[in-house]
């Protein structure tokens, strides 16, 4: 979580919502992003999708079975599809997102049933941590009277 968090800080640094993602497999980090939404133009462009396309593309396969999805915060409706598309195994996250989470705050999709891949999750993870950068940002955007 902590190399999640350093890509969140570089997500700020450069005037993005502050959310960063680490995939790990075999003891190793193969993917490291932050959410580029803004400098990409690109409303798909979440940290979590960055990294899945980064892991995929570093294993050559779609299929990330053996891997670990480290995130600051609870991934959104469409990364958490993304998780189960790409067949990751366990989801790690910090600050929970009760706008917008998929995994425990508004639905519950990495555990609905009818899916054929349910990950393993654990929530809370540095989240005070991780809440926090996110507080810090929103704030200042505000103060800026940035949307």
């Amino acid at each position: 979580m902590e190399a999640a968090l350093k890509q969140a800080e570089q997500a700020a640094d450069v005037d993005e919502v502050p959310v960063g993602a680490v995939i790990v497999c075999d003891q190793r980090v193969i993917a490291a992003a932050h959410n580029q939404r803004e400098t990409l133009k690109d409303p798909t462009a979440h940290a979590e999708m960055i990294a899945i396309t980064q892991a995929a593309e570093a294993l050559s396969s779609w299929r990330l079975e053996g891997c670990t999805l480290y995130v600051t915060l609870e991934p959104c409706p469409m990364c958490a599809g993304a998780t189960v598309q790409a067949r990751i195994p366990t989801v790690i996250y910090g600050a929970a997102d009760p706008k917008a989470g998929a995994v425990d705050s508004l639905y519950q999709m990495l555990r609905d049933e009818r899916l054929n891949h349910r990950p393993v999750t654990l929530s809370g993870v540095l989240a005070d941590r991780c809440g926090a950068i996110l507080t810090k940002f929103f704030q200042r955007q505000r103060k800026l009277g940035k949307k």
